[in-house]
């Protein structure tokens, strides 16, 4: 008998509508069709539940988990409605830092490159040159050419080039992007699971050990207070075993309390995995079938992601 394995997908974001400045990005139409494609063919579990039964060997065949990461307001006024409306819960993984309607870096960059006038974008004094931005996809491969440069500068200095960014390519964002408290709340009002995801996003590995267990204790308090609830799941960000954490970080969110955390390690979970580095899948593909056959693969053709060694206990 094949064992049992969990699939956990992750998202980060649903938009109301398309965005051509963001390309795979579900929007509330194909995330529709995501769920009634996993409530048909899967068992969907709140997230704490499935990590319980999964320890016991209880998990009914083709368990999956919903999880978003970073606390986008879209969760709240898209994600959760539709959830709702599927009979359906996901676990909600919050940046606890950016609880004043502010966005993270990365969506600065892709607003100031989606707005920019011109056929070129000058990148000069980010040393990345000049970018054409013309062509059909010109401007998501200059998003990722910025994005991947300043992914894992010190937060300080990261900041100041975003700053410069802005500067010469000014926001024309008018909305919100991510959630405030009282939509934090409404997560877990709503039958939502809200977990930690750190104060400010910082990549662990790049933190000294201090800073990073007051991110990861920080979120945790900030969002209790926030929700009135245990706070109990974590998701390491960015997310990669080895690069983004290491040993010494699953150490100091098990120290901090939680009871289990996620990673973006590719693949399914099954009895005896960490659960404290926890894989996942991100759903990308266009139609239901192959959706539906990118999830079974992983569940029976797939072991579990790589994690990295953890602590002596």
């Amino acid at each position: 008998m094949l064992p049992k394995r969990l699939a956990i997908l992750t998202y980060h974001r649903v938009l109301p509508e398309p965005d051509a400045a963001r390309p795979g990005v579900p929007d509330a139409t194909e995330f529709d069709w995501h769920l009634r494609t996993v409530r048909r063919w899967f068992n969907v579990l709140p997230l704490a539940e499935a990590v319980e039964r999964l320890k016991t060997g209880s998990l009914p065949p083709r368990a999956l988990c919903i999880t978003f990461d970073d606390g986008y307001a879209d969760n709240h006024d898209v994600a959760m409605p539709a959830l709702q409306s599927h009979g359906l819960s996901a676990t909600f993984f919050v940046a606890s830092g950016y609880l004043d309607g502010s966005a993270m870096w990365n969506d600065d960059v892709i607003d100031c490159v989606a707005g920019a006038r011109g056929a070129e974008l000058d990148l000069e004094f980010a040393d990345l040159g000049t970018v054409p931005i013309s062509a059909p996809g010109q401007r998501q491969a200059a998003v990722m050419l910025v994005i991947n440069a300043w992914k894992r500068l010190p937060g300080s200095e990261r900041a100041e080039r975003v700053a410069q960014l802005r500067e010469r390519f000014p926001l024309r964002r008018s909305q919100r992007l991510m959630m405030q408290p009282e939509q934090v709340a409404g997560l877990k009002r709503g039958g939502m699971e809200v977990g930690a995801h750190t104060v400010s996003h910082p990549i662990l590995t790049r933190q000294p050990i201090a800073r990073a267990r007051e991110e990861i204790a920080g979120s945790r308090a900030a969002l209790e207070e926030i929700t009135g609830a245990p706070v109990t799941g974590f998701a390491y960000p960015n997310g990669r075993p080895g690069k983004d954490y290491a040993a010494e970080h699953v150490s100091a969110v098990r120290e901090a309390g939680f009871s289990y955390a996620v990673s973006t390690a590719w693949g399914t979970a099954r009895a005896g995995v960490d659960q404290y580095q926890l894989p996942r899948i991100a759903p990308w593909d266009a139609t239901p079938a192959r959706f539906t056959a990118r999830i079974l693969r992983a569940l029976y053709l797939q072991s579990e992601g790589v994690s990295v060694p953890s602590p002596a206990c």
